[in-house]
């Protein structure tokens, strides 16, 4: 997480993860921006380390993933999206704790990360992996009880994180959540702000607008049909955000 942007590229040479992601319909800033964190074959093999994800996360990888999974219920019986893949053991928890009438359902635009994704879950998984884009997806309206947005947002610039948030809100039913957990705005007293604004810069662009704005800035203009719960967490450095769809 230290390295610059320019150790990265030594690490991952660009022309190599160009083939990788050649496919069009792969968004731009992902292209740009993240080509080294999530769409070369070198990256998932680096990333793919639970240790490396809690030591990204400064320890707190298990307890932000309990914080987002506690909120699916115990066991889960709901219908539950998750809008795109993560490292380290998110899904599989997920998968591991369905009840009889929960479902899961995974969507990402990188085939790299839906295929690895695959190789991490049980062969008998009922989870079904689907190639989308988090700000266009198939599902009808009211497809799900839940929606979980795991460290996506902070990834994308602000179009996409409208979209992806339009579309979490459109494919939830009423009464059904969807969870977020985030990147928020530290407090001046956390040493951490110091060190954590540098490193984002560099490596995570788009990630200091949730510094800035709340995340009910980029929810969709007029929609007023949900309640919102915010709890921070590590000297607010992470944030989980429960918008719960209006019955």
């Amino acid at each position: 997480m230290k390295q610059t942007a320019e150790s990265i590229a030594t690490l991952f040479p660009l022309e190599s993860a160009a083939r990788d992601v050649s496919d069009p319909a792969i968004p731009e800033y992902l292209e740009k921006t993240y080509w080294w964190a999530y769409l070369h074959p070198t990256a998932v093999r680096i990333f793919e380390r639970e240790w490396l994800v809690n030591l990204i996360l400064w320890g707190n990888f298990k307890r932000l993933r309990d914080l987002a999974i506690a909120e699916l219920g115990q066991p889960i019986e709901r219908q539950v999206l998750q809008v795109a893949c993560v490292y380290g053991d998110f899904t599989q928890r997920i998968a591991a704790k369905l009840g009889q009438r929960g479902t899961l359902d995974v969507v990402d635009i990188a085939p790299i990360q839906l295929d690895n994704l695959r190789g991490k879950l049980p062969l008998d998984s009922s989870a079904r992996l689907h190639r989308q884009d988090s700000g266009r997806l198939h599902f009808p309206a009211a497809s799900f009880d839940a929606v979980v947005l795991f460290f996506l947002l902070h990834e994308q610039p602000e179009i996409a994180r409208r979209a992806t948030l339009a579309e979490a809100l459109r494919v939830v039913r009423p009464g059904g959540k969807v969870v977020i957990v985030d990147y928020h705005g530290p407090r001046r007293s956390n040493p951490l702000r110091y060190v954590m604004a540098p490193i984002l810069r560099r490596l995570e662009p788009f990630a200091t607008d949730l510094w800035r704005n709340e995340i009910a800035a980029y929810l969709p203009d007029g929609d007023s049909g949900f309640d919102l719960v915010k709890e921070t967490f590590f000297g607010g450095l992470y944030q989980k955000v429960v918008l719960t769809r209006s019955g």
